[in-house]
């Protein structure tokens, strides 16, 4: 998807490009449009203007650039507690196709990653409410809880873990 639309951009900025070449030598555009008015002829019988594509390429990266398909919904924090207790928060991005529903599935789970990496029998979950957060731009879905890391594994728990995959902070701050 990433590679199509890349390369119909590039496309569109090729062929507008070409009309431009005259144009770049003072203020843009003296006089007309910085868009050319011509046509990309794709079959014999079948053209498009390229007014359209260029308007058409701007909607589609403005809708990728919000919704961005690829990101994972659930961002998650943590926070090392004392006695093997970790608190996780999760934030579930603004703008979302599904997945409402999935918040204590991805709780557990990173709950799990802790317990296997940290070498822990289990945990306890001690705390766990669900919500939604207001702001400007719209609701949001949060989740947050404390568990509690139960077995034979360190004391201090930080460090042990990966970091979490839903979240790109967490690369550089796994225990933020």
């Amino acid at each position: 998807m990433k590679a199509a639309l890349l390369t119909l951009l590039a496309g569109v900025g090729l062929v507008g490009c070409t009309g431009l070449t005259s144009r770049l030598d003072g203020n843009l555009p003296r006089s007309g449009s910085l868009v050319p008015a011509s046509n990309l002829q794709l079959t014999p019988s079948l053209s498009i203007p390229l007014e359209k594509l260029v308007f058409l390429g701007a909607y589609v990266g403005a809708a990728y650039l919000i919704l961005d398909p690829l990101a994972p919904n659930w961002e998650i924090e943590e926070a090392p507690l004392p006695g093997n207790r970790i608190h996780l928060a999760l934030k579930m991005k603004r703008f979302y196709a599904g997945g409402a529903g999935e918040a204590r599935l991805v709780f557990n789970r990173r709950a799990k990653n802790l317990v296997q990496y940290g070498g822990f029998d289990g945990y306890q979950v001690m705390d766990y409410s669900e919500g939604l957060e207001s702001s400007v731009l719209g609701s949001r879905r949060v989740a947050e809880g404390d568990i509690r890391l139960i077995g034979k594994g360190d004391d201090s728990p930080q460090g042990c873990a990966p970091p979490a995959c839903s979240t790109p902070e967490s690369a550089t701050k796994p225990l933020s």
